[in-house]
């Protein structure tokens, strides 16, 4: 069922409750010019509203890139009055996944950079093609990384953080699996088929279930370990009115 119908933005659903965002309309890499970011922001926050998914698959169109960055050529214009509106797009759109109610798996088949590797960060679960490249180049050309840079070191570390933005270079596949950037790497032709078992996967569980989990990943992210456990006592309590707990658990039968 169509969602979303946007020159840049397209948005579907599945009877499960499988959502696909697509942008398109954005060249072959999939560039984020301020057009792009707007539209794929207004999907986000419609999108949201949609009790029906379950879980939503982000992607790009094609399989050059998942997101090769923003837009250079509009960068290039941009003054200092003028360039915190450009950035606050693309936080803005990168908020929209990360504070999705329910998860977003982001589709990765090659080219991952700059903006584009902030929306990945963004998303819950990241799956790639084998060919993928990953890098924050900005300081190549004169600025630095910034907004969801900030949730890489939660990602891969202090360390390695600091070698992906001060030098500027690409890590392939392979290396971003092993830091942890990446959940999992497979061949090009078993990307979209793994994304879809994922996707599937998460939305055969309890959709309340799924909700509430993904709204405490958030809160953990800003809690202490003490307020965090002591709230999800209630979040556990919370469950149990859902009835999902009861029509799950009675699956597992009597032991």
């Amino acid at each position: 069922m169509l969602l979303t119908d946007l020159h840049h933005a397209h948005a579907s659903v599945q009877d499960n409750g499988v959502a696909t965002l697509t942008f398109r309309n954005a060249g072959s890499l999939n560039i984020l010019s301020s057009p792009v970011l707007d539209d794929l922001a207004q999907a986000f926050d419609t999108l949201a509203q949609d009790s029906r998914i379950r879980v939503l698959v982000l992607r790009g169109t094609g399989d050059k890139a998942f997101v090769a960055g923003a837009d250079i050529k509009e960068m290039r214009a941009l003054t200092p009055d003028n360039a915190a509106a450009f950035i606050t797009r693309l936080r803005r759109v990168c908020e929209g996944a990360r504070q999705f109610p329910t998860p977003v798996i982001a589709r990765l088949p090659g080219w991952t950079l700059g903006g584009g590797l902030e929306l990945a960060c963004a998303c819950d679960i990241r799956i790639a093609s084998n060919r993928v490249q990953c890098g924050m180049p900005e300081v190549q050309v004169g600025i630095p990384s910034v907004i969801h840079a900030a949730l890489l070191p939660r990602l891969i570390g202090a360390a390695r953080t600091q070698w992906l933005l001060l030098t500027g270079d690409n890590i392939d596949a392979a290396q971003a699996l092993q830091w942890g950037l990446l959940d999992q790497v497979v061949p090009p032709a078993r990307l979209d088929g793994e994304v879809e078992h994922m996707a599937n996967k998460l939305a055969s569980y309890g959709p309340q279930a799924l909700r509430q989990q993904k709204r405490m990943l958030r809160a953990w992210e800003q809690q202490s370990i003490d307020q965090a456990i002591g709230d999800s006592v209630q979040e556990f309590a919370n469950a149990f009115k859902t009835g999902e707990p009861q029509a799950y658990m009675a699956r597992f039968g009597q032991h």
